[in-house]
């Protein structure tokens, strides 16, 4: 088991050294259901202080350092959609009250996750929605191995601001994963059905054109949040990820 263990840590660490030389709808009853759909995933991924894989954290307290991999990703979208929400709501409660920095048009916050004893340390980039906060793409762009680009699924305006924001990131990231987020998943099942399968139609039509995984979300019942960061983990090193492509009406929606 160590054996195995330090071979994947090894993996890890030519990964990233290899990175570093290349480039430097549904029904009103579904909402008793809210609480539970996050625990419906099976994934070999566990979050800190949430499920941990009790192999992980003995992996941990075994070496005297455990493998360190910071992953920086960027959140765009429109002003009042949840983005700042979605990011805070779950992230580390310790790191957030000395980490999370804060400027004009731009968050930073750090959420964290143990995999096989290696933790990775997603440094999150939420950039402001309005007009001023655009001076700032280019800086949360670089180097962003990730961008979730948000929408709130009670507003399909803000659906169609994405295609404006992946225009704006990709001037300045050509690589980094996309992924489609629409927010307020517990406000979108109360529409009535044939606008939410409208929406969900929509989003996946957006969602291919950009060529992004979609996920439908909730930050205030924590519904997708923490897969998005697993799906994150899991494209990123190339681990298996087992969650399945879901397009239930009534339900949180994922897509790839």
């Amino acid at each position: 088991m160590v054996t195995g263990k330090a071979t994947l840590l090894q993996q890890y660490s030519r990964f990233i050294w290899d990175r570093i030389l290349l480039c430097s709808t549904g029904k009103p009853s579904d909402y008793q259901r809210l609480n539970n759909l996050e625990n419906s995933s099976r994934s070999n991924i566990s979050e800190e202080g949430n499920d941990e894989d009790p192999m992980s954290s003995a992996s941990c307290r075994y070496d005297s350092d455990c493998d360190f991999i910071s992953v920086k990703i960027i959140v765009l979208g429109d002003c009042k959609i949840g983005k700042t929400t979605f990011v805070t709501k779950h992230a580390d409660d310790e790191q957030l009250e000395t980490r999370c920095l804060e400027t004009k048009g731009l968050n930073l916050t750090d959420r964290s996750l143990l995999v096989q004893g290696a933790r990775i340390a997603f440094t999150i980039w939420d950039v402001g929605g309005d007009r001023e906060s655009a001076d700032q793409v280019p800086l949360a762009c670089k180097d962003a191995a990730a961008i979730l680009f948000m929408f709130d699924l009670t507003s399909r305006c803000t659906l169609y601001s994405v295609v404006e924001w992946y225009s704006k990131a990709r001037k300045w990231n050509q690589t980094a994963i996309p992924i489609l987020v629409g927010t307020k998943f517990d406000e979108f099942i109360r529409l009535p059905p044939d606008l939410q399968w409208t929406i969900v139609i929509q989003a996946r039509e957006y969602a291919k054109a950009i060529k992004a995984t979609l996920f439908f979300s909730s930050a205030i019942h924590n519904i997708n949040v923490n897969k998005i960061f697993k799906f994150l983990v899991a494209k990123l090193f190339n681990l298996p990820w087992s969650v399945e492509r879901n397009l239930t009406p009534g339900e949180p929606v994922i897509d790839y």
